[in-house]
């Protein structure tokens, strides 16, 4: 198939609309349709029940502020827990950390790691051979109600909260991830666009704060995520490791040897938590 236009379908009012200059791959998945496409803009694109997932061209942005926000806020993470991510790159920017000893991923989809792997293989970048990282084909919400493990830093890599993500979205959901983190651990969700999904903030924000002492949110521009920031919510026991010092934030990052990002620097880590004004209304 050449030439075609497939429509992403989230919003019932907005339709954003790829060029596909070859669909690469189609699948009805038990779970979901997985729709793999190729663009002269923004290189190879997934998209999962008519929603944008990643692109190449700007996946970096959402890696980046998913994996380093929380783990150099935490400054000491050495297990990091993924829920969903299957196409690997945050699990990529998780281990450019030299202090995570073990990245444990949970992505209930086989077929987003394997069709990932095939026609995206920039994006995990080699991170699913890493000697570090432990694969699991599971449902993300029983995993966390489930397992004796525990973790420093949990991301909850998700879709949007329909089909097999709505689940990780409740403060059930929420407070198992509570029980599985370490004292001080932080949990971070994708919170959608505000100001295309003004209700999805709040009620992931009213949800995280049924367990959590504190609970924030902090934003990113992705182009392909329209309708303005994308935002993540952010929550622990610990308030101060949101946002350390700013001579902490760039001393971790330095370590960390974090010098060749893309999008996430020490200055926008403290930039992201200050929120327009709408946003911090929701």
């Amino acid at each position: 198939m050449t030439d075609d236009w497939i429509a992403e379908t989230l919003h019932p009012a907005w339709r954003q609309t790829f060029l596909a200059s070859r669909v690469l791959y189609r699948e009805k998945t038990d779970l979901q349709d997985l729709v793999i496409l190729e663009n002269p803009t923004f290189g190879r694109v997934m998209l999962l029940d008519g929603v944008t997932q990643l692109t190449e061209r700007d996946e970096f942005v959402y890696h980046e502020m998913m994996a380093h926000v929380p783990l150099i806020g935490h400054g000491a993470a050495r297990r990091v827990l993924i829920i969903g991510g299957g196409d690997g790159g945050t699990l990529r920017e998780v281990l450019r950390h030299p202090g995570v000893e073990q990245a444990t991923m949970v992505e209930i989809d086989r077929s987003v790691v394997d069709r990932g792997l095939e026609y995206m293989p920039s994006v995990s970048a080699g991170a699913f051979d890493d000697p570090r990282t432990h694969l699991l084909i599971a449902d993300g919400i029983r995993f966390v109600a489930e397992t004796t493990e525990r973790f420093d830093v949990i991301l909850v890599d998700s879709t949007d909260p329909t089909g097999p993500a709505a689940g990780l979205f409740t403060p059930e959901f929420y407070a198992d991830c509570k029980r599985c983190l370490t004292e001080g651990g932080i949990l971070v969700v994708q919170a959608g666009v505000p100001f295309l999904q003004p209700d999805e903030l709040p009620r992931v924000q009213a949800n995280l704060r049924q367990s959590f002492a504190s609970v924030g949110a902090y934003v990113l521009a992705a182009p392909t995520y329209v309708g303005g920031f994308m935002t993540l919510g952010w929550a622990s026991d610990d308030a101060s490791r949101a946002v350390p010092a700013p001579e902490v934030i760039t001393a971790r990052v330095q370590a960390a040897g974090l010098t060749q990002t893309r999008y996430y620097t020490d200055n926008v880590h403290a930039a992201a938590f200050a929120l327009p004004a709408f946003i911090g209304k929701a």
